[in-house]
């Protein structure tokens, strides 16, 4: 297995519980993370190396080294031909490996589909070489790629299990030290170097304007630990850092006990939506990334609320509009409405009650029977 960042190590963690019920003698091995490794998962490389993104420097700068791992990691599995391996995600390191390894002889599954309904159609004949099966968290993403002749399986999100359908938000306040009646920011800016770079200062700019404005309202950040000394510096530039609350981890606590969250598009604003808390989307990229990138884009949306909804039901800065001004007025709307159109926040959490049921499956159990369907042809 390969997964790639920390969401892949979370969707990979899940699975293996799963399979080792399955296959009790199961042995897995590859690039992973701690979720992956309380399994028995044994990673020959930490899943942290392959945490880069976008299309400038970003990637440019370590891509030596991530070919260099996939040309070790290609020949030890073409030496020791497991029975099957499984992608998480990751796909630029990922469908090219698969594509070797089942010219070799090895059964391939890649679990996620890549984004191709939003971003990179091209993606679509990379799949069809690369996966034996395709495992989708969207429901109306098999359909899609059976028209293209890959065989797929929806599973359902796994977060949708993971994160209860109705969040305790009072006990996170407690668990956070916040009141009750507090009015709480969640900052975050990303669980990628790059990220952090890009978004958040500009996190901290917006939460230092609402500061100005409503001197009560407490911001929390939960900094994924590697990065944290970032978020911190990012926070001491911004005037901020006697006024913010960065701890290691506790992501889900955070959404569970905010009142609105500025958020770096990807997985976290759909944990967002599955916590049913408003938010404020934002992306910022190196210039050459933004300018490849958004000639590569099929739809009006890029935060996954947005496109599951197929309508701005939350509101997305990108790039250039990602100021500090903009993103702490879209706040200030929100705790506005917290307190003075309830109804608002109402309708949103409505939205959100039913995307969670959408995406509610017993996501492990399914993801296996396909693999063992995979397995078995």
């Amino acid at each position: 297995m390969v997964a790639g960042e920390t969401s892949g190590d979370l969707l990979a963690g899940l699975l293996l519980g799963a399979m080792h019920q399955c296959w009790p003698g199961m042995k897995t091995a590859g690039i992973g993370g701690p979720r992956m490794a309380a399994h028995g998962f044994d990673a020959w490389w930490s899943h942290e190396k392959l945490a880069v993104h976008g299309f400038g420097w970003d990637v440019l700068l370590r891509y030596r080294e991530i070919v260099g791992i996939r040309k070790q990691l290609l020949q030890r599995l073409t030496t020791e031909k497991p029975a099957l391996f499984i992608g998480v995600d990751a796909p630029d390191f990922n469908l090219q490996l698969e594509e070797n390894l089942r010219l070799q002889g090895v059964k391939t599954v890649h679990f996620v589909c890549p984004s191709v309904w939003a971003w990179r159609a091209h993606r679509l004949d990379a799949i069809r070489r690369s996966a034996d099966h395709v495992l989708c968290v969207f429901p109306f993403e098999p359909a899609l790629l059976a028209q293209h002749g890959i065989s797929a399986t929806y599973v359902g999100h796994p977060l949708a299990q993971v994160i209860p359908k109705m969040p305790d938000r009072a006990l996170a306040r407690k668990v956070l030290g916040l009141a009750q009646d507090d009015d709480v920011v969640a900052l975050l800016p990303g669980s990628r170097k790059s990220e952090i770079k890009h978004l958040a200062f500009r996190f901290f700019e917006a939460a230092a304007r609402i500061h100005a404005l409503r001197p009560n309202v407490k911001f929390v950040v939960p900094a994924v630990p590697g990065l944290q000394a970032l978020i911190e510096d990012a926070a001491k530039r911004a005037g901020m850092a006697e006024r913010v609350q960065i701890i290691a981890g506790q992501s889900h606590a955070v959404l569970a006990a905010c009142d609105v969250t500025l958020i770096a598009s990807g997985t976290a604003t759909l944990e967002a939506a599955l916590f049913k808390r408003p938010m404020v989307i934002a992306y910022r990229m190196s210039a050459l990334s933004w300018r490849l990138m958004r000639g590569k884009r099929l739809q009006p949306w890029v935060g996954l609320p947005n496109i599951l909804c197929e309508e701005f039901v939350v509101p997305e800065f990108l790039q250039d509009a990602a100021t500090a001004d903009a993103l702490s007025q879209a706040a200030l709307e929100v705790l506005d409405a917290k307190h003075h159109r309830p109804e608002k926040i109402h309708a949103l959490e409505a939205r959100f009650t039913a995307l969670h049921e959408a995406l509610h499956r017993d996501t492990a159990t399914l993801a296996t029977q396909a693999i063992e369907g995979v397995l078995n042809a």
